[in-house]
């Protein structure tokens, strides 16, 4: 029974656990020294912690790979107002030890809720054609199975079991609003696009232990599946318009909205450009959301630079809650000391230097999510 998660790291600060994880990474790196020491992502269902292993390298470096599943000793602490964990002792776990829903995360929504919001927004198309489709890759019992499990993503957003449900349900509910602002777009057309544009996912992520691509969904990309798919869903539907379908597949690949990220097209038209902006939005909402919860332990309303979006994150809710508090305080005149630690190398509990992870004006361009 695994009883410490790692959303349980601010009640167990500057002590000692064990637990068991499934390793997201695995690095071999080298110390001043020219030793090797190892560097570790580790997860559970409750996020991601980093994780490194000084002494003792070589007799534990063959011992395991990427996505086993280990029992490690260590100790908790904080770096740059990050959790990280020092490793003292670890061993490969095998399968019986294993129980798996607890090293993936899921969405706290319910699934089959979620399932029905997307069958009844589908059960009230107009268009026949489209109705018809759909329903098509509903009745599937192999895609419907996947797509109500599949993260939406690998790390960028909703990456947990049940995310791209959760993203596709989000983002049929903003179609359907912005839809009665813009009369001129085809509500049918721009929710079939939704449906359709990540379904693809369910090929190319992999998530039995961690999260990660598939050989085809590698090489491929979903998109590409995605083109697949369609195309093996309407040779059951003989009639189906030529012209309907050619904006289907505009709307697959033109969704990521620029070449840089992956489209080969960019939004032509009004329904594909909404797809497009509406799923960038939910998706960085998402990550924002999912930011907040990561460092909701941290002090400051202010969180670390996130890479994916490109900057550091205000919470302003936190911000709010922090000055409401504020204005009943007494006023402070002390003038703050130098922070000390900024001037000098962290060292980890063997005297060696840790990584300094990317500063917070490093310069990284957002992707799309």
């Amino acid at each position: 029974m695994k009883e410490f998660f790692i959303s349980d790291c601010s009640q167990q600060e500057n002590k000692v656990i064990t637990s068991s994880f499934v390793v997201v990474s695995k690095q071999v790196k080298p110390k001043k020294t020219g030793e090797p020491y190892l560097a570790l992502t580790l997860g559970d269902r409750t996020g991601q912690i980093e994780a490194k292993m000084w002494d003792n390298v070589e007799e534990f470096v063959g011992a395991f790979e990427q996505d086993d599943f280990l029992k490690i000793k260590g100790l908790i602490n904080k770096y740059k107002n990050r959790f990280q964990l020092t490793i003292h002792k670890l061993r490969r776990m095998q399968e019986g030890e294993v129980d798996f829903a607890d090293y993936l995360p899921k969405t706290s929504k319910n699934i089959d809720e979620l399932w029905q919001t997307l069958t009844d927004f589908v059960s009230h198309f107009e268009n026949p054609h489209l109705k018809l489709l759909v329903e098509l890759f509903l009745a599937d019992p192999e895609i419907a199975d996947r797509y109500r499990t599949a993260p939406a993503a690998k790390t960028l957003h909703h990456a947990y079991i049940g995310g791209l449900l959760d993203h596709v349900v989000s983002l049929f509910r903003s179609c359907d609003l912005l839809c009665r602002n813009y009369p001129q777009i085809n509500r049918d057309l721009l929710l079939t696009g939704a449906f359709l544009h990540d379904i693809g996912k369910i090929h190319e992520l992999t998530y039995n232990r961690s999260f990660t691509y598939t050989t085809r969904g590698q090489l491929l990309g979903h998109m590409i599946i995605e083109l697949e798919m369609l195309q093996t869903k309407l040779e059951q539907l003989p009639g189906f318009p030529a012209d309907l379908k050619t904006l289907l597949e505009h709307l697959i690949i033109s969704h990521h909205g620029q070449y840089d990220f992956g489209s080969p097209k960019l939004p032509m038209f009004p329904e594909a450009l909404m797809l497009h902006y509406l799923d960038d939005l939910d998706s960085k909402m998402e990550a924002m959301r999912a930011h907040f919860e990561r460092e909701a332990q941290l002090e400051g309303p202010w969180t670390s630079y996130n890479a994916s979006l490109g900057r550091p994150l205000l919470n302003s809710a936190k911000l709010l809650r922090t000055e409401t508090t504020d204005e009943t305080a007494a006023p402070s005149q002390a003038k703050p000391e130098a922070d000390s630690a900024e001037t000098s190398p962290a060292l980890d509990l063997f005297g060696e230097q840790r990584d300094e992870p990317a500063a917070a004006g490093t310069t990284v361009r957002p992707g799309k999510l």
